[in-house]
C-alpha cells in the first residue's frame, strides 16, 4: 500500500476496527445477537480446534466456552487492515483473560494470539467472513471452561 492511505482505506480501517472491537465486547458481554450481526451468515472460523462453518456454529462454539466461565476480557491491538473494494483482510493481536465461574481467581485461562480475518462489505457494513486465530501462548487451565 502507498505510504499515504486513501480516504477509502482509512474509512475501511476505522470501520473494521470498530467491528472487531464490537465483536470482542460482545463476547465479554455475552451478547450473542451482536456477534451474529457482525458475522456473515456463511462465515468460517478456526480458533485452534478445527474449522467451524456458519455463524450459528461459530456462536455455539464461543458460547460453549464462555458460558461456562466467569468474567472475560478480550483485548485487541496492533491492527492492520488491507482493503480493496468490498473485501478486506485484517490482522490484530488478541490477549484474552477468562476467570473461573463466579469470577473465582482459579482456575483461570489466558491466551496471546493473532486474529487473521477476511471481511466482506454487505449492504454497506463490513461483515466477518473468515477468522483464523493463531495462538502464540496458552496460559492457565482449560478447566475454567468446564
Amino acid at each position: 500500500m502507498n505510504a499515504i492511505m486513501t480516504a477509502q482505506a482509512m474509512l475501511a480501517h476505522y470501520e473494521i476496527g470498530r467491528e472487531l472491537t464490537l465483536f470482542a465486547r460482545a463476547m465479554d458481554d455475552r451478547d450473542w445477537p451482536s456477534i451474529g450481526a457482525i458475522l456473515a451468515d456463511d462465515a468460517t472460523a478456526d480458533y485452534g480446534t478445527g474449522t467451524l462453518t456458519g455463524s450459528d456454529a461459530i456462536i455455539a462454539t464461543i458460547r460453549r466456552y464462555l458460558d461456562a466461565c466467569g468474567t472475560t476480557q478480550h483485548l485487541l491491538g496492533n491492527l492492520i487492515v488491507d482493503a480493496e473494494g468490498d473485501r478486506a483482510r485484517s490482522r490484530c493481536y488478541v490477549s484474552d483473560m477468562h476467570l473461573g465461574r463466579n469470577d473465582a481467581p482459579e482456575p483461570n485461562f489466558r491466551s496471546l494470539g493473532d486474529y487473521h480475518d477476511l471481511w466482506v462489505r454487505i449492504d454497506g457494513r463490513w461483515r466477518l467472513s473468515e477468522r483464523l486465530k493463531l495462538n502464540r501462548a496458552l496460559i492457565g487451565s482449560m478447566d475454567v471452561f468446564g
